[in-house]
């Protein structure tokens, strides 16, 4: 795992192929009641384009539970909300799940550090699915 202090994304690498580690979240995701809002193909999309690009898929996912109060303490919350997982497969073919990390966003946001754990399930997800 390794965390960019700049931009405050996360990445954990896997030995899943991209779509492996997309079904493993999108189960986890589900088995924890949390919503996924969309998939996007990012590769997919670029190759409708005539472009090539390695696999790369990004989750949007959710819970207004958690979510809300976030966006109710720092209104500027919503537009890093819903949270994302990136998963994506290098040209050298190593693949990784990305996120943000909440520790980043609180400080981005200036969330109240009780509502950390609001957020916090992007990272246990990814680990968990990097398995």
């Amino acid at each position: 795992m390794s965390l960019n202090s700049t931009t405050g994304i996360i990445t954990i690498p896997t030995t899943h192929t991209v779509d492996q580690a997309v079904e493993k979240l999108k189960a986890l995701l589900d088995a924890k009641g949390v919503t996924l809002f969309a998939v996007i193909d990012h590769s997919g999309e670029a190759e409708k384009a005539g472009l090539k690009m390695p696999p790369t898929k990004l989750l949007i996912f959710g819970n207004p539970k958690g979510g809300t109060p976030l966006m109710l303490a720092s209104p500027s919350a919503a537009i890093d909300l819903p949270l994302k997982a990136l998963v994506a497969e290098s040209s050298d073919g190593t693949v990784t799940i990305s996120y943000n990390s909440s520790e980043y966003l609180q400080q981005r946001h200036h969330l109240p550090a009780d509502l950390l754990q609001n957020i916090a399930v992007a990272g246990a997800l990814a680990a968990k699915a990097a398995e």
